[in-house]
Formats: structure tokens, sequence, C-alpha cells
């Protein structure tokens, strides 16, 4: 019985410290992993290439993008992300809000509403934004499409999974 305890000790070390190892070294990281696990959060930004002046980009780009970068400022931690562009305007969802797992593990989108303010990196370029939960229906309803085209294989998502708080959309607005 004892070396089975030993055995099983082991395997829990053998497992354990490096996913702690690695969650420790991603809050430490210029952001999230390049290529690396997206549920990874990690560190604030310490590179990239502040954008200024008050024009908007034209987001259009990044209809081809499937992910992008994004940083809150409180609490700091970054994170790899869908990101869906409709009439010039940009949006993240985080779906499986009301699951068990999503409940555990998904914190940002709380933290967002708490405290807008966000940064996008995107090609080495940060842009300030504040992070807007959209929650009407004549503007979730067009981004639910796009995101059903990018990521859902064109399956339609209906506005009811917003309603129902199980996706939650945000916009990136400018932040002046």
């Amino acid at each position: 019985m004892k070396w089975i305890i030993r055995i099983l000790g082991g395997l829990l070390v053998l497992v354990v410290v490096p996913v702690l190892g690695l969650f420790t070294a991603a809050r430490f990281h210029d952001g999230p992993f390049e290529g690396g696990l997206a549920i990874v959060a990690a560190g604030s930004f310490d590179s990239g290439e502040l954008q200024t002046g008050l024009e908007e980009p034209d987001w259009g780009f990044l209809r081809d993008y499937s992910t992008v970068e994004f940083q809150l400022l409180d609490p700091v931690r970054s994170r790899t992300t869908w990101i869906m562009e409709h009439e010039g305007r940009i949006f993240i969802p985080s779906g499986y809000m009301n699951s068990f797992l999503g409940k555990v593990w998904k914190h940002w989108p709380k933290e967002a509403e708490e405290d807008s303010r966000a940064i996008l990196r995107v090609d080495g370029k940060l842009y300030e934004r504040q992070m807007v939960r959209i929650r009407d229906e004549t503007v979730a309803t067009p981004v639910l499409t796009e995101l059903g085209r990018k990521y859902a294989g064109g399956a339609s998502i209906p506005f009811q999974q917003v309603e129902s708080g199980d996706i939650w959309l945000f916009e990136l607005r400018p932040r002046r």
C-alpha cells in the first residue's frame, strides 16, 4: 500500500509542479506565450508600439485574424482571445459563462466589467481600449453572425446565448 501512495504522490508531483511552473512563468511573460496556451493568463505587455491619435484604424483587417491579445489594467493580466469586426467596430466574446468551467475559470469578463480599461495588441501595436459589455440585440446579432462564421463553421448563434448570459460580448471602444 505504501508503494501505491508513493507512486501516486510522485505522479502528482510530476504533474502539479510543471503546471504551477507554467502558470507562474506566464504571469511574468510579455503577454501570452506565442502560439501557447490561450487558457493561461499571462503578464503585462512589455513590448509593442502604443498607437496615439484621434483617428480610429480601419479594423477590417481583423476579419482574417483568428486571435489577438488583450490585457486588462486591473488586475494586470493578458490573454489570447477571438475577435470579431463588424461595421468598423471590434468585439471580443467570452463563452461558457454559465457553465461550471466558465464560473471557475473565467474571471476576466467580470474584471472587465469592474474596470473596463484594456490594451489590445495586434501585430506589435498597442491600442488603449475600453471594454463595454454588449447586451443589445440589434448590436449583438450581427456580431454573433460573425462569431459563427469565423469560429463555428457558419453555425447560427442565437441572441438567447447573450440574453441568458452564456456568452458575454464586449466591444473594444477607444479610450480617450
